[in-house]
């Protein structure tokens, strides 16, 4: 059972294993050139906050990052649900808690990518008012993503 998500550091207990599990993941479904994936020391920088969902025992189940830019903007990174924990409500539990530290920060749209391959991803997003743009940043020219944003408040 899911008992909690909240904001952690990068190297809090079972993070790590989640990124590792994530990597596999993603390399598994698309080429290296394709896989935008922040590592642990970059989830650490200033402007990244780490969501953590766990069970009643504190074992980490999924997690997100929340990236701001800098410049006004936002983006979701890293949002991934242990295979055994999906299905559980988790994935949209974290979306929550990127969304609301979004607006916090003042950012007007939260944006992500994901690859066209991950059909629950993308229903997810599109459930929660995500809708597609085009590629933005390093994903532009991408064949293997997609992009999606969703405005939080009015700028």
């Amino acid at each position: 059972m899911i008992t909690s998500v909240s904001a952690e550091p990068a190297r809090s207990p079972g993070v790590e294993e989640l990124l590792r599990l994530s990597d596999e993941f993603t390399f598994a479904l698309y080429p290296a050139e394709s896989c935008y994936l922040l590592d642990v020391s970059e989830l650490e920088l200033p402007g990244v906050t780490v969501f953590v969902g766990r069970d009643e025992k504190g074992g980490a189940l999924g997690m997100a990052a929340l990236v701001e830019k800098g410049d006004g903007t936002a983006e979701l990174k890293r949002m991934f649900v242990h295979p055994d924990a999906r299905g559980r409500g988790l994935a949209a539990g974290l979306l929550r808690a990127v969304e609301a530290q979004a607006a916090v920060a003042g950012i007007p749209v939260l944006q992500l990518e994901t690859g066209p391959l991950q059909h629950a991803a993308i229903a997810l997003y599109e459930s929660r008012g995500y809708v597609r743009i085009p590629n933005f940043g390093d994903y532009v020219g991408d064949p293997h993503s997609v992009c999606f944003a969703k405005t939080l408040r009015a700028a």
